[in-house]
């Protein structure tokens, strides 16, 4: 499977990020629907894939951390410097600082174990705020099947953690959501990439 690719470099001199494509990229960058994400050096870039049907990875050279967005299915995922289980207190300590309602956390390795079945490090951080989500539920009724937001936080066969989320846009072509209130949801990629600082 090809794979588009940019790669983020730092100038040690005037701190600048460099973009450096591979392959054709032929996402559209949907203006004011933007996913700020961070990188390590502390620069951050904006994706807004309106289109998803390409398999997209962003990376910075020398730590690797990669930004994907999966084939067709518009989960975007970013890589976190911590365990799964530091992961999800991070996100848990940023959501409660924005009173950011997290109405559940599912285990799924956890509840793997009780039945006697292995699983690596898996959890489900459900989330969200009535007040941003309800307008968008009420414009698009279908998108509550994926509302509250959602951040799926596990680890690798190579002991890599990851958060993985479904993209803001993914979410606006799938339900029809007005253009100006895919905001209210496009906050998660925010939170995820405070988590991982």
């Amino acid at each position: 499977m090809k794979e588009n690719a940019l790669v983020y470099a730092a100038s040690s001199q005037r701190q600048e990020t460099r973009a450096v494509m591979e392959t054709p990229f032929e996402a559209k960058v949907a203006a004011g629907a933007r996913d700020p994400l961070r990188l390590r050096s502390g620069q951050a870039f904006d994706c807004g894939c309106a289109s998803l049907s390409r398999s997209t990875t962003f990376a910075q050279d020398d730590n690797a951390i990669k930004e994907k967005v999966m084939q067709g299915n518009g989960v975007l995922q970013i890589a976190s410097p911590y365990s799964v289980e530091e992961t999800v207190k991070r996100l848990e300590s940023i959501l409660g600082e924005r009173s950011v309602r997290v109405f559940a956390l599912v285990d799924h390795s956890g509840e793997a174990e009780k039945v006697g079945m292995k699983m690596r490090p898996t959890k489900l951080v459900i989330f969200g705020n009535p007040k941003g989500g309800t307008p968008v539920m009420v414009a698009a009724p279908s998108v509550a099947i994926d509302l509250p937001l959602k951040a799926l936080v596990w680890e690798d066969e190579n002991g890599k953690v990851w958060v993985s989320y479904n993209s803001p846009e993914y979410l606006q072509q799938r339900h029809g959501v007005p253009e100006d209130l895919i905001k209210n949801i496009a906050v998660v990629g925010a939170l995820v990439a405070k988590a991982v600082e």
